[in-house]
């Protein structure tokens, strides 16, 4: 890790829990380390209290949120005994964060699926199964209020620098509250969901009914070159929901979408109607070409659609981009 980091960014880049986890402790919370990379902080005799997880470092070139969250985190465990919530932070893929690559070997965001066919050989996929697990325990003993903000950056660059994917699964009350945070929050488009892609946060809101989302918060960077303002309204939002002081102020209500069709790629002849210099949410007017896989023709089917994760590279079998319209 870079020799500029502070010993909070240096600390939850290598998953290292240590000091933050003592400080927590020697506030009264019970504190576990359920696997490398995940703190798990609770209040004993504490029930009906929000269960929120935070993860960061899915994929591990996406660095900026890890330097929001442990600057964050460290402030919150100096004033441990104003955490309001039950919290479960996760650092997702440590070893591609060290190696500063998006994967070792494959997608870890693609493996929080029952069957994962070729990507079962992958070396995330254990990884997967520790962060389900985890999960799992934690959402088990949980009261009915529960988060999960899976935090990343995009590729691509963005009309909207910050927006959110979220599953439409998740009950209409917890996705009210989520929409409302995502606002404090200064996200500006919100993609509702329809069906699942694998996602960790997908996986929460199917299994566990959380106010789940998968939240973009600009681009990849390289850790420690980060520009931290960027992050700031997140941080904000992030450390009043954690101190439960989360209010009803929006600034400006995000847009929201709804996804028209998933391009998923088929074969390896896979190629996109449009260069890699294409921004998430570009808009194409009807009958345009998205993607042509062989034989097959995917086009814009609505008056128009705009264009959301579009990434050729994909393993065959898996989405390679959405097309989403514009709801409210």
């Amino acid at each position: 890790m870079a020799g500029s980091l502070s010993p909070a960014v240096q600390a939850l880049a290598n998953a290292d829990f240590g000091e933050v986890a003592a400080l927590f402790a020697a506030a009264d919370h019970a504190v576990a380390l359920p696997a490398p990379g995940m703190l798990q902080v609770c209040r004993p005799g504490a029930e009906g209290r929000p269960a929120v997880v935070v993860s960061v470092g899915v994929h591990g070139d996406e660095t900026g949120p890890i330097e929001m969250l442990a600057q964050v985190l460290d402030a919150l465990s100096h004033d441990a005994g104003a955490l309001a919530v039950d919290l479960l932070v996760c650092v997702g893929n440590i070893d591609a964060i060290r190696a500063g690559k998006r994967f070792i070997d494959a997608d870890l965001n693609r493996m929080f699926r029952p069957v994962r066919g070729s990507l079962a050989q992958a070396a995330e996929s254990a990884r997967a199964d520790d962060m389900i697990a985890a999960t799992r325990d934690f959402f088990n003993q949980a009261g009915r209020e529960r988060w999960h903000l899976d935090l990343h950056t995009a590729i691509r660059p963005s009309v909207y620098p910050t927006f959110a994917i979220v599953p439409d699964l998740v009950p209409d009350a917890a996705k009210a509250a989520l929409i409302g945070w995502l606002g404090q929050a200064a996200i500006g488009a919100i993609v509702m969901n329809p069906q699942s892609a694998g996602t960790y946060s997908y996986y929460s809101a199917e299994h566990f009914g959380a106010a789940a989302s998968t939240v973009e918060l600009g681009r990849v960077g390289t850790l420690g070159q980060n520009d931290l303002s960027l992050f700031d309204e997140v941080a904000r939002a992030l450390d009043a929901l954690l101190r439960g002081q989360v209010g009803p102020h929006v600034a400006s209500a995000p847009h929201v979408f709804k996804v028209a069709q998933e391009i998923i790629k088929h074969s390896d002849a896979f190629t996109m109607g449009f260069d890699r210099s294409t921004q998430n949410f570009t808009a194409l007017a009807q009958g345009a070409e998205i993607a042509r896989d062989g034989e097959h023709v995917y086009t814009v089917q609505n008056a128009e659609e705009l264009v959301v994760f579009p990434n050729p590279d994909v393993r065959v079998g898996l989405r390679a981009g959405l097309m989403v319209v514009r709801v409210a």
